[in-house]
């Protein structure tokens, strides 16, 4: 059974939280805040992480950092931050997702079921991904669809495969720039609109209306298998 830790000081919060994932038969832990969390994290070893980011004693962002110096468990931010900056924030730290209260429990649980399948990264050997009428292979880094091969330049293979192997996660531009162009380019925002724009021009089947390779306005991109 999953073991989901709920970090939040809001009893009310905790209170329905709790409820609703035991009705769906998580086990739960809970901590007020993030020294308690950290505490619980380190002896109970849950799945994943439900985070509240205006803890009393620390700001959540420490948490994660905490968390990310010994696990890769997803930790899920719910936050009354709506700004772009605290989001970002919380994603580069290691957030793996970012929701704003208030929030819909089918949303938070749709988000928990995402991160979850994520699970273990598979050996590359055989591993394949579908984008609308693409298939991509992972391990012989090709992308094929009933009329051949398509192409894709190095830089468009290094963005794609960084996507693909993050299904659901919400990623931040500084976390891609970084990763697939390196940390001399985080200011270089434009690289990543112009090159996902390319990918979906050539994986999507509308690459106006997107329904794998997403923008999540203000926060980053997101693949949605």
């Amino acid at each position: 059974m999953t073991r989901i830790l709920v970090v939040d000081d809001e009893p009310q919060i905790v209170r329905a939280l709790h409820i609703n994932l035991r009705a769906r038969k998580y086990d739960i832990d809970t901590a007020p805040d993030g020294t308690t969390a950290l505490h619980v994290a380190a002896h109970r070893h849950p799945d994943l992480v439900v985070l509240d980011l205006g803890l009393p004693d620390m700001d959540g962002t420490e948490v994660i950092r905490g968390l990310r110096g010994w696990t890769s468990i997803p930790i899920i931010v719910l936050s009354g931050r709506a700004g772009s900056e605290d989001k970002v924030g919380a994603l580069d730290a290691g957030a793996d997702d970012y929701i704003t209260k208030p929030f819909g429990v089918d949303e938070l649980l749709a988000r928990i079921r995402a991160v979850t399948r994520r699970g273990h990264q598979p050996d590359d050997q055989g591993a394949t991904v579908t984008i609308g009428r693409n298939t991509v292979d992972l391990g012989a880094r090709t992308v094929t669809n009933e009329d051949g091969d398509v192409r894709l330049s190095p830089t468009e293979w290094r963005l794609l495969d960084y996507l693909v192997r993050h299904p659901g996660k919400l990623l931040s531009q500084r976390a891609m720039l970084t990763d697939v162009w390196g940390p001399q380019y985080l200011n270089e925002s434009n690289y990543l609109r112009q090159y996902m724009a390319r990918l979906r021009r050539k994986l999507e089947n509308d690459p106006d209306r997107p329904r794998h390779l997403l923008t999540e306005p203000g926060m980053g991109y997101r693949f949605r298998p």
